[in-house]
């Protein structure tokens, strides 16, 4: 497999304020991507940063990343690469799954490929990492995950060892988003913020949520999480129109209902029958429906998506 590098970039600038807006997982989900930036346009940042999973799981991927790629070069808006760029990525590889049971569990990322393929290069090209120093020296630090990977996400709850760890070398402020899941901790020194997401939020509330941060000489760094709604049956006809709820396979199913319960559903899906599926036991299908059978999700049925008996 070819392996793609990434570089980090650092800015800074000799400043007495600043406002920062921190976006994370859009996920193909444009309506919500253009109403999020219709708000942190209005609060007027200083510098906004798009950290990471601009495309797959939802099905207008070629759209976000073109509003994105617009904003960077007019707006100079600092675009971050994410775990689903790295997904995307490895599709192009001689070695990805291209048939059997292994391809239908990522038939949605394939769909998500095809639909990107001529921007790849712009998603390869993609830093890890976003810098500001302000001129007090306190350190403002954007990651997709943790600082030991794009897939090791931060959890409200986690122990603080464990944070530590994940934030190391600890700077003033560490800006993350993964987990679908926001919130703000004081780590030590340290204001850990999970920015959560604008695509596919996995706490309960099905508005986007964006990180607001701001700095000043008086006041030093304050974050807030900020919630914003949208038309969400403008996401379901993109479902629609998209082709991606009848050509990206059964899991497409299960991210409709995430959207619909705030809630993820892929790792559930996937801890009880990825392995079954690739020991040919049960077919993907199958599981899928499985899944959505259950008495938490069949409120959440419906069209466009399965109807189940």
């Amino acid at each position: 497999m070819t392996k793609t590098y990434a570089v980090t970039f650092t800015v800074t600038l000799p400043t007495r304020f600043m406002k920062i807006a921190v976006i994370s997982d859009i996920h193909g989900n444009l309506p919500a991507l253009k109403k999020v930036t219709k708000h942190l346009e209005a609060w007027q940042p200083d510098k906004v940063v798009v950290n990471g999973d601009i495309v797959n799981r939802g099905p207008c991927s070629l759209d976000c990343l073109r509003f994105i790629q617009a904003k960077k070069e007019q707006e100079n808006w600092h675009v971050l690469r994410g775990n689903h760029e790295d997904f995307i990525l490895a599709c192009g590889q001689s070695d990805f799954p291209k048939s059997g049971p292994q391809f239908e569990i990522v038939r949605f990322a394939h769909w998500s490929y095809r639909q990107i393929n001529e921007d790849v290069s712009f998603l390869a090209n993609l830093p890890n990492q976003f810098n500001w120093t302000a001129a007090d020296g306190s350190e403002f630090r954007v990651t997709h995950a943790s600082m030991k990977g794009n897939r090791d996400g931060l959890y409200h709850n986690a122990d603080e060892k464990t944070l530590r760890q994940q934030i190391a070398p600890p700077p003033a402020v560490f800006v993350t988003g993964h987990t679908h899941r926001p919130f703000i901790r004081q780590v030590d020194k340290t204001l850990v913020v999970n920015a959560g997401s604008v695509g596919t939020p996995f706490d309960k509330d099905d508005r986007p949520s964006y990180g607001q941060f701001t700095w000043d000489k008086m006041d030093g760094w304050r974050a807030e999480i900020v919630r914003v709604s949208y038309d969400h049956a403008l996401i379901e006809q993109d479902f629609i129109d998209s082709g991606f709820l009848t050509e990206a396979g059964p899991l497409a199913q299960l991210m409709l209902v995430e959207l619909r319960k705030a809630r993820g559903l892929i790792y559930r899906w996937g801890s009880m029958y990825e392995k079954a599926i690739l020991a040919g036991e049960i077919n993907i299908e199958e599981s899928v429906r499985e899944i959505l059978a259950t008495d938490d999700n069949r409120p959440f049925l419906g069209p466009p998506g399965w109807v189940l008996e």
